[in-house]
C-alpha cells in the first residue's frame, strides 16, 4: 500500500492565508479559489457554518462569498446538496497527477490530506486570526482509493452524481483523473497527533514525524525528499524540512511497515468522522 501526504486547502499562494482552526478546535478547511467551478463558497457548509463568510472575513474580501471554490477533495456529504449515489472523491491532473501515476498510486492506496492552519476567532463580528499565533501544517482528512477514473474516458451518462465536481469543468486533458473513495473521513478537531509542524519550529515546513518515517538502509524516502540533508533522526522522532513545492508526497508502506500502525492509530484515536456516501 502507498501512503500519499497530499497538500490541500488555502495557503499563502492559493487563497492568500491559512485555513482556520475555529474556537472549538474544528479544522475548517477552505478550498482554494477556482473561477471555473460552479460551487460558490456560500454554497459550502461546515459544522453548520457557511464557508462564504469565513473566507471573506479572513481574506479581507479578496475571496468573496460568491467566488468559485475548488471543493476538492470533497469528503463530507453534509457540505453540499447531493445527488443519489454520491461518494467522496478527489480530482487531480497535470504534473501532480503525473507524479501519482509514476508512483503507481492505485486502488487500495491511502491519501492523508494536510494543509496550513492558524487559530481564528470572532472579533467584532468578523473572523480574524488570533494575534500572536503562527501557521502550522496539520492533517485534516483521509481517503482510501476505491476506483481511479480518467475523466475524458467517461461516457456521457457515467457517474452522474459527480458532475458538479470542478474536474468536470475543464477542457479535455488526458491527465484529468478522479480518485473515488472506498472509505474516507475528516478529523473534526485538532489533536496533537495530527500536527506535522515541529512545535519548536518557527516555520510550518519544519516537520516532526514518527521515527518510522526516516529513510534507512537504502529505502526510498518520501517522494520529493530524496536529499538526506532534509532528514534528521532523533528517536522517537525524525525531523524533515518539507519541500515547499509539490502537492503529493508518496511513500511505499511495504518498505515502512511500522507506519501502518501509526496510520491506523491516527484514524482511530483522532475520532475521525466518516461519511461514505448516500
Amino acid at each position: 500500500m502507498r501512503l500519499i501526504l497530499s497538500r490541500k486547502g488555502f495557503d499563502s499562494s492559493a487563497g492568500g492565508c491559512p485555513s482556520p482552526v475555529l474556537p472549538d478546535g474544528s479544522l475548517c478547511v477552505l478550498p482554494i479559489p477556482d473561477p471555473r467551478s460552479c460551487i460558490r463558497y456560500s454554497d459550502i457548509q461546515y459544522g453548520g457554518r457557511q464557508l462564504g463568510k469565513i473566507a471573506a472575513d479572513l481574506t479581507d474580501g479578496r475571496v468573496g462569498r460568491t467566488h468559485g471554490a475548488h471543493l476538492d477533495p470533497d469528503l463530507l456529504a453534509s457540505s453540499l446538496s447531493r445527488d443519489p449515489g454520491w461518494r467522496p472523491l478527489l480530482g487531480q491532473m497535470g504534473a501532480a497527477q503525473g507524479h501519482l501515476r509514476n508512483q503507481g498510486v492505485q486502488a487500495g492506496d491511502l491519501f492523508l490530506f494536510f494543509g496550513v492552519f492558524r487559530q481564528a476567532h470572532i472579533d467584532q463580528r468578523r473572523w480574524r486570526f488570533v494575534p500572536g499565533t503562527r501557521p502550522f501544517h496539520a492533517i485534516w482528512g483521509w481517503l482510501e482509493v476505491g476506483e481511479v477514473l480518467t475523466v475524458d474516458q467517461l461516457g456521457a451518462n457515467a457517474v452522474p452524481w459527480a458532475r458538479y465536481h470542478p474536474h468536470f469543468r475543464y477542457s479535455q486533458d488526458p491527465s484529468n483523473t478522479l480518485y473515488v473513495a472506498s472509505d474516507s473521513g475528516v478529523f473534526p478537531r485538532l489533536a496533537d497527533p495530527l500536527v506535522l509542524t515541529d512545535p519548536a519550529a518557527r516555520l510550518s515546513t519544519r516537520w516532526r514525524l514518527p521515527s518510522a518515517f526516516f529513510p534507512t538502509g537504502g529505502k526510498m524516502p518520501l517522494s520529493y525528499h530524496d536529499n538526506p540533508e532534509r532528514w534528521r533522526l532523533e528517536p522517537p522522532w525524525c525531523y524533515l524540512t518539507c519541500a515547499a513545492r509539490g502537492q503529493e508526497f508518496v511513500l511505499d508502506l511495504n518498505a515502512y511497515p511500522g507506519l501502518e500502525e501509526w496510520v491506523a492509530s491516527l484514524i482511530e484515536e483522532a475520532g475521525v468522522k466518516t461519511e461514505r456516501g448516500m
